[in-house]
């Protein structure tokens, strides 16, 4: 890949420009660029979770092109970034945030945590497709993956006989499933906040004006279902469906879980094109995820963030988010391998929901309050 040109054109424009930018309107007009939070000595400061893309090898041929050394401050989730994010607001000790996804962006936008990036001005920008930028495209982030969180199930206990797939989320509250699914909290979690829309959008389009997400999620907690605080506890440690199944520690009590609709083609990918997980393709049950990157307000080292931001959404290491983070490209063009199973066996959600990333956030506070009330 070649970067170096816009390297020199970054260098150029942020040496004449910096006071300018410091004084450049943000998005929101109560937004002030704030001055950084640490010593800018060279270093690329990195906030994120871990993302499995970020590998030696990819730092390291950044480094190598730029110059530029790395340095990681990993949290466990999505979550974790925005709370970081927003312990440090005037004194931030990274500058560029990769991980916070659609329903965690709003939050940080509208709290100033991000600052106006010059990627949308960069020809690679066109590249990125229109689905990655419905629910956001302005200055302050840059979706660098995708995927469709949806339930997941195992086709050794969905049988068919002795268990049939569920047609309706009120089938999880029935005896079969008593104390055999698992969530991850929308409190902690990414995936667990994303599903945990989808349930407000299923029920409140259902055909029972009585009831909603929240009476769904007592009755879930009333018949046992566990509750864990990050995805990895409930994929890896609980899931029947998944590899877990050979990770030490591995409990195996719950047939269904919340994970991504492609997550039976990972299986099968690393599988050798073998997998009994599949998806619960329900409409309304389902929420397409963006992941975003975007400059931290309070960064020092801001023409090296740039530059990590053109590197990511590159051609050469976007069209590797499958194999490397196990989620889709933004860029127009690429699809999952057909590599052993990985495509044939990834399904396409039916209707995910449509929830404005505006509404997410300005109800967020609500429905995490009724979430947690329901399931205590």
């Amino acid at each position: 890949m070649n970067f170096r040109p816009y390297l020199i054109l970054l260098i150029i424009t942020f040496a004449p420009l910096s006071g300018c930018l410091e004084d450049a309107p943000s998005e929101t007009e109560e937004c002030l660029t704030l001055p950084s939070g640490h010593e800018d000595d060279g270093k690329l400061r990195i906030l994120t979770y871990d993302v499995l893309a970020l590998t030696d090898s990819m730092i390291n041929d950044f480094t190598n092109a730029t110059g530029i050394e790395v340095e990681f401050f990993k949290e466990s989730d999505s979550g974790g970034i925005l709370d970081l994010m927003m312990l440090t607001k005037n004194a931030q000790q990274a500058d560029l945030m990769i991980g916070l996804d659609n329903s965690y962006l709003q939050t940080a936008i509208d709290n100033c945590l991000l600052r106006e990036t010059l990627f949308t001005q960069n020809p690679q920008y066109q590249n990125i497709s229109s689905t990655a930028l419905e629910p956001y495209s302005g200055d302050l982030a840059i979706p660098f993956d995708q995927g469709t969180v949806c339930l997941n199930y195992d086709e050794d206990y969905v049988d068919g006989t002795n268990v049939s797939t569920p047609t309706s989320l009120w089938n999880l509250t029935e005896s079969q499933w008593e104390g055999k699914t698992v969530f991850p909290s929308p409190l902690s979690s990414s995936p667990g906040r994303a599903f945990m829309i989808s349930t407000i959008d299923y029920f409140n389009n259902d055909d029972d004006p009585t009831t909603d997400a929240f009476d769904w999620w007592k009755a879930m907690k009333n018949n046992g279902a566990i509750f864990t605080s990050g995805w990895s506890e409930a994929y890896e440690i609980h899931y029947t469906g998944g590899y877990g199944e050979y990770v030490e520690g591995h409990i195996g009590d719950a047939h269904l879980t919340v994970s991504y609709c492609h997550s039976p083609g990972v299986e099968a990918y690393y599988g050798s094109n073998y997998t009994h997980s599949t998806s619960l393709n329900l409409p309304r049950s389902s929420f397409h995820q963006i992941e975003y990157t975007g400059i931290i307000n309070g960064a020092a080292n801001v023409a090296g963030a740039e530059l990590f931001i053109e590197y990511l959404l590159s051609n050469d290491i976007n069209s590797q988010m499958p194999e490397n983070n196990l989620m889709y490209s933004v860029i127009d063009g690429y699809d999952l391998p057909e590599t052993d199973g990985y495509r044939y066996h990834s399904d396409i959600a039916n209707q995910p929901v449509e929830t404005p990333i505006s509404t997410v956030n300005l109800e967020m506070e609500s429905w995490l309050a009724k979430w947690k009330s329901s399931t205590e």
